[in-house]
């Protein structure tokens, strides 16, 4: 086994995710089975209380883990399935060591934070790092290790401490240590200043990991000249310093890496067995972010939420949009509207914000609802959705955007005024949305549907089902602790609003669609969680061919792109002999095949 650690300094939030994720996607791409593991120093069990101001959103796992949304970061670059043992928190390996002292495998020991503690974090990493997590099954041989905060911080000590003798017991040629740093660069002199970076790596060195990559961040380019001031004082070799400026996209940031030689130096470093030169994943990459860029024609989303401070709250919501944009060649623009400022309200500082919101509502192409937690803004949710309905707006609510377009309808359409969901108003005469009974008890932690469901599509005309490729039933994960209330559904559907999908047994509302409306659909389930760059995820892929006025014509073809948005894609990417070897009639009787297929019929 291979271990990669990536730390980081200066500030916290300097891009180690997907620097760690980027890394990921290239020894892939050579050849190497790769699987990832976070490290949160806080003394939280996960992340499922967090507001999503304190970290961005809770990403959930197929086994039900609620994680930090760098693990996101890890599933959408690399394409693989992580558990929650794969994100370590301080408050993990505790309540795992005081587990063991209650049970007495101390023998009556001293537990101390050394050797116990860094212990403990070793074992779980190299336990963790054996776990498949490829569809294939096979044990992974590369382990990258990123670990959150910044060097020096007194929360991060023991794991720090742990790393340091980590290196030792893997071996030179199988450990490896990258450093992210800051180099900033003040507007008042123009000059990018090298100093962070050199005290950050002299604090790391001081606790003993030496950096073997040293990875620059910055907003522009990093000049030669500071290149090599921080390779003279930093005490590695030019070609270990990395510059990675902010660029027009993610997906560039493998590429950048790979242009500099990083491929190279980690095969040396860790004697790995692989070609030296990336192979067909990284030549996706390279079309898609370069299709990305030249796209012209745009499609407007609305993001109603309460989180819209932070684009990080909505982080898997907004990777989704954007996979489901490439896919039918539109560039994403992305509206986002406090949910709060749609609420009808008397009072002369807010009109402003009112009225800007509905005025951006109202220019949308599509509108979309995501989930969230408490009353406040559902108000407002709750217009955007009636308005949607009304106009035949295109819509997708998750989640509490679902439950919220439940509550709409039965106060709208119904009848029912004071229909409402018992999280928000449990003396309400019409209770459309209930608690489920096995998950609205204890407290906050953990007691909430998580994880992977299978969901049964009832309807052979469903929309989404066409959009799964007609399948039966799909696997999604949840994460909530209300549902729709089912002695209510004959109700909802002799009025038009169907319900598409249920669970196993058949009580569970998962799915729903409005007869006699384009596009109205909502799913209790996260789909966006699942959402690939190359693979999007068919809700929101549906939501943005609506918003085109492409889904009708999609569905006709049997859920394939038309011919003129292939050879746009084609075009767009820089294939130029396409027409020579591919046959331009496969465009017409078959669906879009992928980049990788595509490459190897030529």
């Amino acid at each position: 086994m291979k271990y990669i650690l990536v730390t980081g300094g200066v500030i916290s939030g300097i891009g180690k995710g997907i620097i760690a994720s980027s890394i990921g996607t290239i020894m892939k791409s050579c050849g190497l089975r790769v699987t990832a593991l976070k490290i949160d120093p806080y003394i939280n069990i996960d992340a499922g209380t967090f507001s999503p101001y304190e970290h961005g959103e809770v990403f959930v796992l197929n086994d039900g883990g609620e994680v930090d949304l760098d693990l996101g970061n890890y599933e959408r670059f690399l394409d693989i399935n992580l558990y929650k043992d794969n994100n370590i928190t301080t408050g993990k390996i505790y309540q795992h060591v005081i587990t063991k002292e209650r049970r007495g495998d101390y023998l009556g020991k001293t537990v101390q934070v050394v050797p116990h503690i860094t212990d403990a974090i070793q074992e779980w990493v190299m336990l963790q790092a054996k776990v498949p997590v490829d569809n294939d099954q096979k044990v992974p041989q590369l382990c990258i290790i990123e670990l959150g905060g910044t060097i020096g911080d007194i929360e991060s000590m023991p794991f720090v401490e742990a790393f340091r003798q980590f290196q030792f017991k893997a071996k030179r040629e199988n450990f490896c240590n990258i450093h992210v740093s800051l180099v900033p660069q003040p507007k008042s002199t123009g000059e990018q200043k090298t100093k962070p970076t050199q005290k950050s790596v002299r604090q790391l060195r001081g606790l003993g990991l030496s950096p073997d990559l040293i990875v620059c961040r910055s907003s522009k380019p990093i000049e030669k000249p500071v290149k090599e001031k921080i390779s003279m004082f930093c005490h590695v070799d030019p070609e270990q310093v990395i510059f990675v400026h902010d660029l027009s996209s993610t997906y560039r940031v493998p590429l950048l890496l790979e242009q500099q030689g990083v491929v190279e130096y980690i095969y040396e470093r860790l004697e790995l067995p692989i070609e030296k030169r990336p192979k067909i994943i990284l030549a996706d990459w390279k079309e898609m972010a370069d299709r990305y860029e030249r796209l012209l024609e745009t499609c407007s989303i609305a993001l109603v939420g309460k989180y819209t401070k932070l684009s990080d709250s909505y982080a898997s919501v907004i990777k989704a949009l954007e996979h489901a944009a490439i896919a039918i060649n539109r560039k994403l623009h992305l509206m986002y509207i406090d949910s709060t400022d749609l609420e009808t309200n008397t009072e002369d500082q807010n009109a402003v914000k009112y009225h800007t919101a509905w005025q951006q509502l109202c220019k949308a192409d599509g509108i979309l609802v995501p989930s969230g937690f408490n009353i406040r803004g559902t108000e407002g949710k709750i217009q955007a959705i009636s308005w949607a309905r009304k106009m035949k707006k295109p819509f997708l609510g998750v989640c509490l955007g679902m439950q919220l377009a439940v509550v709409e309808f039965a106060r709208n359409q119904l009848g029912w005024k004071d229909a409402n969901s018992t999280e928000f108003d449990s003396s309400t005469s019409h209770p459309v949305i209930i608690d489920m009974p096995e998950h609205g008890l204890g407290d906050t932690g953990g007691t909430m549907r998580l994880g992977k469901r299978r969901t049964l599509f009832k309807d052979k005309n469903s929309i989404l089902r066409k959009l799964y490729n007609n399948a039966t039933f799909v696997e999604e994960r949840h994460r909530h602790r209300c549902e729709v209330n089912p002695d209510l559904i004959h109700q909802f559907e002799k009025e038009g609003l169907k319900f598409v999908g249920h669970d196993i047994e058949g009580n569970r509302m998962e799915i729903f669609e409005l007869e006699g409306h384009q596009y109205f659909v909502g799913v209790q389930f996260h789909p966006e969680f699942t959402s690939r760059p190359m693979k999007p995820s068919p809700p929101y892929l549906g939501l943005l061919l609506a918003s085109t006025g492409k889904l009708n014509g999609y569905i006709q073809r049997g859920c394939r792109l038309s011919p003129s948005s292939m050879i746009l894609m084609f075009i767009c990417s820089g294939i130029s002999d396409i027409l020579s070897g591919y046959c331009i009639s496969s465009f017409f009787s078959s669906s879009l095949p992928s980049p990788m297929v595509r490459r190897r019929e030529r």
